[in-house]
């Protein structure tokens, strides 16, 4: 835990909403030992995966079946602690995707993401946070995708902006994709 500690210490917030949901972060893996699991019902960490084609023109994104929209990749740490690690697994598992490289080690974005009440196998899910960090991940749009069926029920690249506008969730496309892209521009 205290390597993402010193990570998010000296992580440099793009706006607002990264400085503030950093400061959360921090204190939340500072008081509570529960934050990696979601035995937590009230939050827990996740870490999702912005994953771009070599020359930075597309994006992969997931049909999710929950929410209903085109969204990135990614899920919950569910007790470990390397994040990055989380986010490459999750990118391998949703997209069927195996070629998956950090373009940095050091993460991308900072959100604490509301997630509605749902139902999950079955199972009713209380609404509750994801403190999540982002990964800025690169792949290969040439190598095949395949859906994660229980999860998305579809996997596909996309230009920048038209990955922000597949999205339904107007939240995520103005404070979320929108912002990746920029920073994805800015590198």
């Amino acid at each position: 835990m205290n390597d993402l500690i010193g990570e998010l210490e000296r992580f440099q917030p793009w706006n607002e909403q990264e400085e503030r949901d950093r400061l959360l972060l921090l204190r939340l893996l500072r008081t509570d030992e529960t934050v990696f699991s979601r035995e937590n019902d009230a939050y827990h960490m996740t870490a999702s995966a912005w994953v771009v084609s070599p020359d930075r023109t597309q994006v992969l994104m997931a049909y999710h079946n929950i929410y209903r929209s085109w969204s990135w990749l990614g899920g919950h740490a569910d007790g470990e602690r390397d994040l990055l690690a989380v986010a490459v697994r999750e990118v391998r598992e949703e997209s069927g995707v195996r070629t998956v490289r950090p373009v940095s080690k050091e993460p991308f974005s900072l959100e604490s993401l509301t997630v509605d009440g749902h139902e999950k196998r079955g199972r009713y899910v209380s609404s509750h946070l994801h403190l999540n960090v982002t990964y800025l991940l690169e792949a290969d749009p040439e190598e095949q995708v395949v859906s994660k069926i229980d999860e998305n029920s579809a996997v596909s690249w996309f230009p920048l902006q038209k990955a922000v506008e597949m999205s339904s969730e107007p939240w995520f496309r103005e404070r979320i994709y929108q912002k990746l892209n920029a920073k994805l521009l800015a590198r």
